[in-house]
């Protein structure tokens, strides 16, 4: 049995903080609520409380005529005094142009100026005056610009909101001291260059490797004998990664991103994973998918995810990474509960298609020279187990590793993980390595799952949202009651690194802010230790209360208004008319 208690969805918070809040008068004009839209309509049908919303504010869009074209971004500063020494050099050359030349006097002509940077595409939509630019540009959000402080020079130059301590005479000033010392900084690895992506979209990449291999593991898969005459063949020589007591920080969508992973990292995450990627997407040249598999240098144990439905398009997808970026494992998902991708056959329904799990398995792990693993639920449908039989076949196929999430796909993240079924999986695959994932908040969850179900490590994914120093407590073996001022400076930390990632120009500034109150809506139910009478477990909501300071209490508030705020301390005042609403209604409760 688990050490959770089903039934005790409420926080055992200490008495003197608790809030008595009076329930208000029933009404009829009560019984109308607000719908996703925003009106306040009386319900036609009955509203779910979970899922997506899918009617959350559009990011709106800066017209091209309004946005300074990129060739200008950081140009040098021209001082007034320069050019005032440019106009008078100029004058004087004028006057001895006018005089005649003696024929002794003859010098070699003088090498022109170097001519301006300008932009290559003559019927370019974007602004090219940087002075109009700067006239209309909206006030700084802050003083300091955290790229020119870090780098010695901000790539976003004259469009930076935090350019006034860089930006001089309409150029970009850059710090030689710092640079120089900060050359070799990488802000992130695995771009998509430009020549990958014309090779892709005009289908000129060869993939004769992948065809190959798609074809060999379509006939192994044809010709193999029953499975009880099978006889595992020695693995392949692939990197080797050292799984076992290792904390691993589960592929997160939306909020798995490259910032917050690096503050995971900084708390004691061994393994890292990037968003889930689509094979079709990446093969396309898709700029914004092949950010997600984008990776920085702190993260020493870093996968890939990808999903797909097709094993054609997976191992090419496989080719493709393993020949233009640098990772550690690759990762096959096949637990997404998405209907989109569930009715394309990708992530969780692979669990019922058994032969094209095992050709795309068998063709990808012949084209990779790292460790291929498998994330997976316990089953499709509720109440019913069907992962042991799929990880009995996969210590056949040469499978480094699997990872189990203790729910079915019909539960999504409902009712409590059950990892007395992620033990049997565990006792099925020896000697295969298996990970479990589901309700780890703390050290003790950590430590009573693990030694219940003899698991090599355990995946954390909304605990780690949760309480993202949940992998220090870990290691160290005991809570931690962190202050406000701690974790607002956490947040700090993730907003410069949201700044080097996304960019310190107006997108980039908003992309930051969205991404960082995605988060709060899953940080504010943490419930700090010292207010708490016993452990807070995943599924426990806390009672209205009154935290021990100002900041404390507002950053416990389920409110997007004090999300907003917070932000704001943060990244300066939000645009006009900036609304934000979560994407999951229970924000993962």
């Amino acid at each position: 049995m688990s050490h959770i208690d089903l039934n005790d969805v409420v926080a055992h918070i200490k008495p003197e903080y608790i809030i008595e809040i009076e329930k208000p008068c029933e009404s009829r004009q009560e019984n109308t609520t607000t719908n996703d839209n925003g009106t306040t309509e009386p319900p036609t049908k009955k509203q779910k409380l979970t899922g997506s919303n899918k009617h959350r504010p559009k990011y709106q869009h800066i017209p091209k005529s309004s946005k300074l074209c990129r060739s200008v971004w950081c140009v040098s500063p021209q001082p007034q005094q320069n050019q005032k020494k440019e106009r008078k050099h100029k004058q004087k050359h004028e006057e001895k142009e006018e005089k005649p030349l003696q024929p002794a006097a003859q010098h070699p002509p003088r090498p022109a100026p170097p001519p301006p940077r300008r932009c290559s595409f003559p019927s370019c939509a974007f602004m090219h005056d940087v002075t109009a630019f700067l006239a209309t540009k909206p006030p700084d959000l802050g003083p300091h610009c955290h790229n020119f402080h870090t780098f010695g020079r901000c790539p976003y130059g004259v469009v930076c909101r935090y350019g006034g301590e860089h930006i001089s005479d309409g150029g970009n000033v850059v710090n030689n001291t710092i640079q120089q010392q900060q050359q070799q900084q990488q802000v992130s690895i695995n771009t998509l260059s430009k020549e990958l992506q014309i090779k892709l979209r005009k289908r000129q990449y060869d993939f004769s490797k992948a065809l190959t291999c798609n074809e060999r593991a379509m006939r192994e898969v044809e010709t193999l004998p029953p499975e009880e005459d099978l006889i595992k063949l020695l693995s392949r020589e692939k990197k080797k990664i050292s799984w076992h007591g290792k904390t691993y920080l589960a592929p997160l969508t939306t909020l798995g991103n490259l910032p917050f992973r690096r503050v995971c990292k900084r708390y004691g995450a061994d393994i890292t994973c990037g968003e889930m990627a689509l094979s079709s997407c990446l093969l396309q040249g898709n700029p914004s998918e092949w950010a997600l598999v984008k990776r920085h240098p702190s993260e020493d144990i870093f996968g890939v995810q990808v999903c797909g439905s097709s094993p054609q398009s997976m191992i090419k997808a496989t080719q493709l990474l393993e020949e233009n970026i640098d990772f550690d494992f690759l990762d096959i998902n096949m637990g997404c509960p998405i209907d989109l991708v569930y009715k394309q056959g990708g992530g969780s329904a692979l669990m019922r298609r058994v032969g094209c799990l095992e050709t795309m398995v068998r063709g990808m792990t012949q084209t990779l020279s790292r460790p291929l693993t498998l994330k997976m639920r316990t089953a499709i449908h509720q109440n019913t187990h069907t992962a042991h039989t799929i990880i009995r076949k996969a210590k056949l196929w040469d499978v480094a590793l699997v990872t189990v999430h203790g729910r079915s796909r019909e539960q999504r993240y409902l009712k409590l993980a059950d990892w007395d079924y992620i033990g049997q999986c565990v006792r099925e695959a020896d000697p295969m390595p298996v990970f479990g994932n589901g309700d780890v908040l703390s050290f003790q969850d950590y430590n009573s799952f693990q030694e219940r179900s003899g698991v090599a490590g355990v995946m954390i994914g909304r605990g780690a949202l949760i309480k993202p120093w949940v992998f220090r407590e870990i290691k160290e073996q005991r809570h931690w009651d962190i202050s406000a001022s701690e974790r607002l400076d956490m947040l700090k930390l993730f907003v410069n690194y949201g700044l080097e990632h996304w960019g310190s120009d107006t997108e980039g500034v908003e992309k930051t802010r969205r991404f960082l109150l995605e988060w709060l809506s899953f940080l504010h139910r943490y419930i700090p230790h010292g207010l708490l009478e016993r452990t807070q477990h995943l599924n426990q909501r806390p009672p209205p209360y009154q935290a021990r300071s100002d900041l404390e209490t507002i950053m416990a508030s389920r409110a997007a208004s004090d999300w907003i705020k917070i932000s704001e301390m943060l990244l300066g005042k939000t645009p006009a008319e900036f609304k934000f609403l979560p994407k999951h209604k229970a924000n993962a409760y």
